[in-house]
């Protein structure tokens, strides 16, 4: 009878189990199909715009001419978001530092840490009106300008920073801290040398994360860099960039300068998808060591 008992249950586990595996792989699936949408249109609308000349050549602005590419777009997306990259990521660590490091109890470092996630809820275009109001209207270097756009991304970036570096320092086991205070090394040299070498794959995933976040926005921009058609290197001028590209052509009457904004953003999605990929590799990496 207890053998008979104990076989029911064991049935009505594997029943329960094979439909609980059902309903994920349902829910998966109804997930993907967004995804799959959007993929698919923006490989069905954007590849008849890729080119040779799609990608080295810039925005004419000829309105019955031929519209040229996005050379310019590309180059001051990556420009833009390197800089703002140089700016979020050493603060962004730095402070997850402090979090995990010095300021785990105390009242500074739970405040900061409320701030933080105060930032991570906070919409982009937040971000973009406030340097718009701080730095555009005030003409502090210039009108609009990419650097300030830079630093728009960079406020949306922070916070993630941030946050994954938290997590990823914490994942530190405490003996490695332990066995280097015990040789005698300061606190200092321990993160340095102990800490942030340990944590490191994990923090390059976390820095991935949040520039694949911030190559896709296009409210700060609107209210920072503005556009311009013309390939520069000049920060403290007007840039164009692949978000504003994008949000410029599709508006227009053209039908072949709306092909050339799907082209974009499917090229925005891919550069999007192998910072995310690299991300993952990073992250695989990291589990393996």
């Amino acid at each position: 009878m207890s053998s008979l008992s104990l076989h029911e249950v064991s049935q009505r586990r594997r029943r329960t189990d094979k439909l609980m595996r059902g309903g994920l792989l349902a829910a998966t699936l109804v997930a993907l199909i967004p995804l799959i949408l959007i993929i698919y249109y923006l490989l069905k609308e954007g590849l008849s715009s890729i080119s040779l000349n799609f990608f080295t050549s810039d925005p004419t602005g000829s309105f019955f001419g031929n519209p040229g590419g996005i050379r310019s777009a590309i180059l001051g997306s990556l420009e833009i978001v390197a800089l703002a990259t140089v700016i979020a990521v050493p603060i962004g660590i730095g402070v997850a530092l402090y979090l995990t490091e010095y300021g785990t109890r105390s009242r500074l470092g739970d405040l900061v840490r409320y701030f933080v996630d105060v930032m991570t809820g906070v919409p982009s275009i937040i971000f973009g009106l406030f340097i718009y109001i701080t730095l555009v209207l005030s003409h502090a270097g210039g009108n609009f300008t990419a650097w300030k756009a830079s630093i728009a991304l960079a406020l949306l970036m922070l916070p993630i920073v941030t946050r994954s570096s938290e997590v990823v320092l914490l994942l530190v086991p405490g003996s490695l801290r332990e066995a280097a205070l015990a040789l005698g090394a300061p606190r200092w040299r321990v993160v340095f040398r102990v800490v942030l070498p340990t944590a490191l794959p994990g923090l390059v995933t976390g820095s991935l994360l949040a520039i694949a976040r911030a190559m896709g926005e296009t409210a700060p921009l609107l209210f920072t860099v503005a556009s311009a058609s013309a390939l520069t290197f000049n920060l403290s001028q007007q840039m164009n960039t692949l978000p504003f590209t994008i949000y410029n052509d599709i508006l227009s009457p053209r039908s072949v300068v709306v092909s050339q904004a799907w082209g974009a953003a499917l090229t925005l999605v891919t550069l999007v998808l192998i910072l995310n990929l690299v991300a993952r590799f990073a992250a695989r990496r990291s589990r393996m060591a």
